[in-house]
């Protein structure tokens, strides 16, 4: 694919409140001039088999996967992420090679040039990380080698906090999109600072955000998608799972319903009950007529 020189990103989410009047909540999301149909990406490590790896990846309808360049060449491949890829494909989905695992903006930066070479993608999700107990992004680093990667002509997914000082630099940088954490990767903790990432969505309301790491059920999903976050990714909620094809499908749907709600505009919370029937000063029969 052409490398681009001014990579964009595109939704029809607007503010927490909902979508625009008028617009579509069904519109596509799109990244980079790309399309997707769906909003629910997936990673494609540690599941059981291959084959259960490909189960999950047809029932989540997923169009984006992303696979880990360093574990990949560690550990090898024996042509289960090729036939994962496969089966991507049809759906219509890309890869999105990730740099995990990588302590500094060099190391990322010389791994992503080695996922461009042999995927053939400019597509790349950027993680340094800085802590070894949290997983937590190093906020210096990544700047750094975001900075560097859009400059060289990569579409960067960068994968940090809910900070909303960091998200600005990394879009001054030429990140087209911000991919910050619900909790620390693999946790299955869900949103833990609903109020940072309530935050970023109020206060970068046209920017596509995709909630990345962290989830654990589909009904945290669906808080992100409800929340006006644009999509999410996970890996380990599903690869984990006693039955991952029908965790996929599960957190298919609540992606889809999440949305849903957030476009139709959620009911405000109080303090206090409100009758849903209110029926004082109104005339009303009881029994027959």
């Amino acid at each position: 694919m052409p490398l681009p020189t001014s990579p964009t990103c595109t939704t029809q989410a607007a503010g927490i409140e909902g979508p625009p009047s008028g617009a579509s909540i069904e519109a596509e999301l799109v990244i980079d001039g790309v399309a997707l149909a769906s909003r629910f990406f997936l990673g494609t490590a540690g599941y059981p088999s291959p084959s259960v790896l490909c189960d999950a990846i047809r029932a989540s309808s997923t169009q984006l996967l992303t696979v880990g360049l360093k574990r990949t060449l560690q550990a090898g491949d024996n042509g289960a992420l090729a036939q994962a890829l496969s089966v991507g494909r049809e759906q219509g989905a890309r890869l999105l090679p990730n740099t995990a695992g990588c302590r500094s903006a060099r190391e990322a930066v010389q791994l992503a040039h080695m996922a461009r070479e042999l995927y053939g993608t400019a597509w790349i999700k950027l993680e340094v990380v800085g802590d070894e107990h949290t997983l937590q992004p190093d906020p210096f680093e990544l700047v750094t080698a975001a900075t560097e990667l859009v400059r060289e002509g990569f579409v960067v997914f960068p994968y940090c906090t809910e900070d909303l000082i960091l998200g600005r630099r990394l879009l001054d940088a030429g990140c087209p999109l911000l991919m910050p954490w619900g909790a620390p990767i693999g946790s299955g903790q869900g949103l833990l600072n609903l109020h940072g990432l309530r935050t970023l969505r109020e206060r970068l309301p046209d920017t596509v955000l995709v909630i990345d790491a962290g989830l654990g059920a589909p009904s945290q999903a669906a808080r992100a998608m409800e929340l006006g976050f644009d999509a999410v990714l996970l890996n380990s909620a599903v690869a984990q799972a006693g039955d991952p094809a029908t965790m996929a499908g599960a957190f298919r749907d609540a992606v889809r319903a999440g949305r849903a709600a957030f476009g139709a505009g959620l009911m405000p919370t109080q303090s206090f009950a409100v009758a849903s029937t209110p029926v004082s000063g109104h005339a009303f029969l009881l029994g027959d007529a």
